[in-house]
């Protein structure tokens, strides 16, 4: 974390500094649960679309969202696309949702 400005701020604008640009970086973790949050209010939507949603409201661009989402999260998507045809299966291996 920041702690570059420990002997000049005190310890609670420090944390709140912190705060602050966790809120506006995205990390794998937060990109990851705002998919599943997304998923799971819309049951009516696949995983490949709430990642086009999240990247819609968050202006970010698909081809970057790779490095952004955790590999559980690319699992579920890699066998929704087998299953959609999307991709070619790999194996027989079912993943169990």
């Amino acid at each position: 974390m920041l702690t570059i400005y420990s002997d000049v701020m005190p310890k609670k604008e420090n944390k709140e500094l912190e705060k602050e640009l966790e809120n506006k970086f995205f990390s794998q973790a937060k990109v990851s649960q705002n998919i599943e949050e997304i998923y799971s209010d819309n049951l009516d939507m696949s995983y490949i679309d709430c990642v086009m949603h999240f990247c819609e409201q968050n202006k970010i661009d698909v081809e970057s969202i790779p490095k952004l989402i955790s590999k559980p999260l690319k699992e579920k998507i890699k066998y929704e696309a087998m299953e959609l045809n999307f991709l070619k299966r790999s194996s027989r291996a079912k993943l169990v949702i």
